[in-house]
């Protein structure tokens, strides 16, 4: 099956063909730029230096979620756009999931962590001993509450967190439960890359666990509000707070 898979959900970008299983080729930008200025074309881009149309593409893939909410709406919309002219299925994977399938055939216990800022982070456990199966849901917590779920899982599995959130938790677990060991990947395998979502995608689909969907039905998953979103609601509880004049 080929899979076209895209990664917006961070600050880094990338896009993804695979041939089942193998990687045919990938794109990765962590520049800085907008992905409203990269995403598609690095697509188009990578789909012409294969020598494969977009037609040919059976499966379009894509990280809906937790992350950025201007990085994720780009994704989305991108898979959303080319699979409703093209008709083709498409499947929305979490991005936590994404992320711990770079490390799937490394064994343990893989904990994938996103930074959500103030301290908190989105988070999601998988057991790579045990076909990438969920430990956790995907969450939003403070850094101190995932801490606190990883200490209690069986001391003699080592752990692995990954994403760009590993370091705020690997410094929180030595500060908190210094017993508890974690481990971070190299550079090359921290962040979030589009052939994991692939793979996700396939594995789910393979399992049974995931069905694809329309391109109408693919929305983007967010685990809080907007940051503005958040600031109105919080200033217009203190103003309800005041008293009336």
């Amino acid at each position: 099956m080929k899979i076209l898979a895209l990664e917006s959900s961070a600050t880094a970008c990338s896009v993804a063909l695979c041939e089942d299983e193998a990687l045919i080729a990938q794109s990765f930008q962590n520049n800085g730029l907008t992905h409203s200025r990269t995403l598609m074309p690095m697509a188009v881009s990578l789909l012409d230096n294969c020598g494969t149309a977009l037609d040919a593409v059976e499966l379009i893939a894509v990280a809906a979620g937790p992350g950025s909410f201007t990085g994720l709406r780009i994704g989305v919309a991108a898979v959303k756009g080319m699979a409703q002219v093209l008709q083709k299925p498409c499947v929305p994977v979490s991005a936590l999931e994404g992320l711990a399938f770079n490390l799937y055939d490394r064994g343990g216990i893989l904990c994938a962590a996103l930074d959500a800022r103030c301290g908190q982070v989105y988070a999601a456990c998988f057991d790579a001993d045990n076909q990438m199966a969920r430990l956790t849901d995907d969450s939003a917590l403070m850094a101190e509450e995932l801490c606190e779920q990883l200490s209690q899982l069986p001391a003699g599995r080592p752990i692995t967190v990954l994403g760009d959130g590993a370091q705020l938790v690997a410094d929180t677990m030595q500060r908190l439960y210094p017993q508890r060991k974690l481990s971070i990947p190299g550079k090359h395998l921290l962040l979030q890359h589009a052939y994991g979502v692939g793979l996700a995608a396939l594995h789910g689909i393979q399992s049974g666990r995931v069905q694809p969907i329309l391109a109408e039905q693919l929305e983007p998953v967010y685990l809080k509000l907007p940051q503005a979103q958040r600031e109105l609601i919080a200033k217009q509880a203190k103003q309800a707070a005041q008293p009336q004049k």
